[in-house]
């Protein structure tokens, strides 16, 4: 064997190994690539799905139901009607100056505590002509109770543009417990 032929075998041995590291190399990178390739796309195909969802059902609330808010979190009522304490209870909600009668219900989650629950609720609406309107909620216990009141049950008030105020009245010849708290969540007026 001559020189050249012995520099050209070691090339060639260099050179074909070198191919054969480069060749793995490249094969664990086309696999990498692909991998990344695929997650790429599950999570572009599941943010796409995500959010066309969440805008569809947004649109779809938005065009069903109009809601303002008049609370920003539940409202904890103490009472006691036992004597020497009075027997009504009143809790008012005063009302920003809006037109409500674009509105078509009152809208509230309610619930007693273990220390006691009234049972029956009173809801009174007034507004500035000194229209006085009610309606009795019942069965106010320790689960969260879901109202809706349609603007026809308070007969009473024929001007909806000017509302002032929204009470709940507990009463002590209506309550089966004389004392405890409620909680009053998500009070709005929607349509």
């Amino acid at each position: 064997m001559t020189r050249d032929e012995i520099y050209d075998h070691l090339a060639q041995v260099y050179l074909g190994k070198r191919d054969k590291v480069e060749e793995k190399k490249s094969r664990r990178f086309n696999a990498w690539l692909l991998i990344n390739i695929v997650i790429t796309l599950v999570i572009l195909a599941s943010t796409f799905y995500g959010f066309t969802a969440f805008l569809t059902g947004k649109n779809e609330l938005s065009r069903n139901s109009i809601i303002y808010a008049l609370t920003n979190g539940p409202l904890r009522i103490h009472y006691d009607l036992n004597d020497p304490f009075p027997q009504i209870k009143i809790f008012a909600l005063a009302i920003p100056q809006i037109n409500a009668s674009k509105y078509k219900s009152l809208n509230f989650s309610i619930r007693g505590l273990e220390e006691g629950y009234p049972g029956v609720v009173k809801v009174t609406i007034k507004n500035r002509r000194n229209e006085i309107a009610s309606f009795y909620i019942k069965d106010v216990r320790l689960k969260w109770q879901t109202v809706d009141i349609p603007f026809e049950e308070f007969s009473q008030i024929t001007d909806w543009s000017d509302i002032t105020e929204i009470s709940f009245v507990l009463e002590a010849w209506n309550s089966e417990k004389k004392k405890g708290i409620v909680l009053i969540d998500g009070v709005c007026f929607s349509s």
